[in-house]
């Protein structure tokens, strides 16, 4: 029993996205991946700032993160912060 005689071998062909939240975080993905590639920050295009190039290589790992179900501490911290009054 191979697993892929289910659902198909993912490295073959293109994947199909299902959901359209899907296509939005991918999308939103690819384009933070471009700006890392092309070196804008999306502020002020300095392509040197290493923070800034890693805060796209975060936003993208977000955006797959919201696809594949993989919550992170800054998730949780923002429905903290948004549905709870903190600090009274």
């Amino acid at each position: 029993f191979l697993p892929f005689s289910r659902c198909g071998n993912p490295l073959l062909g293109s994947p199909s996205l299902t959901q359209s939240r899907h296509s939005r975080h991918l999308g939103a993905c690819v384009a933070a991946l471009a700006r890392f590639n092309h070196g804008d920050s999306g502020d002020n295009g300095d392509s040197r700032d290493l923070a800034l190039a890693a805060e796209q290589l975060r936003v993208a790992r977000r955006e797959l993160g919201r696809i594949t179900g993989h919550v992170g501490t800054e998730d949780i911290l923002d429905v903290i912060f948004r549905d709870f009054c903190v600090g009274k």
